[in-house]
């Protein structure tokens, strides 16, 4: 179990290392490794999901390890609250961002093994803090040079707590 205590409150996380187990333990790594305290939300769209995990909160994107494979072909879905893997428009390039869905995002799920068909891997479920996850969904965004949906006021993940 992860928990993120935000500048807004806490959300906690609870992964699935047995049916994402490469995502999984990449996440519990960055987590190990502190590399996600003082990222932001940095992508916040109302009805859609909110992401975070790559920027610090004057927009610097942080240095990450090597992608890994996407798990997203392994019965996981985007449903409300579940936690993914954020990637480029390359199936297997997600690193350290992720997304946790406020909505059910059916159209993320993996239905082929083709680049537009891959989908993005869930690897876990938030339990507790949805409410947290839902406020930061509503706040206001803006653009900031390339960046669109960004949070007009940094949301910041201040501590990552890992109970085992």
């Amino acid at each position: 179990m992860i928990i993120f205590t935000t500048n807004v409150g806490d959300i906690t996380i609870e992964l699935n290392k047995q049916k994402a187990p490469v995502s999984a333990k990449n996440f519990l790594k960055y987590c190990q490794d502190g590399f996600y305290e003082g990222t932001i939300f940095h992508r916040v769209i109302k009805g859609f999901m909110i992401q975070g995990g790559g920027y610090t909160a004057n927009m610097k994107e942080k240095p990450t390890r090597a992608p890994i494979v996407n798990e997203a072909n392994r019965g996981l879905k985007n449903v409300i609250g579940s936690i993914a893997m954020a990637r480029t428009d390359a199936p297997h390039s997600a690193t350290a961002e992720f997304f946790i869905n406020v909505a059910d995002n059916d159209f993320l799920n993996h239905t082929a093994t083709t680049n537009a068909g891959w989908g993005y891997a869930v690897f876990g479920q938030v339990t507790a803090g949805m409410d947290v996850v839902n406020k930061i969904a509503k706040v206001k965004t803006t653009s900031i040079r390339d960046y669109e949906d960004v949070p007009k006021e940094p949301i910041v993940i201040e501590k990552v707590t890992i109970v085992d």
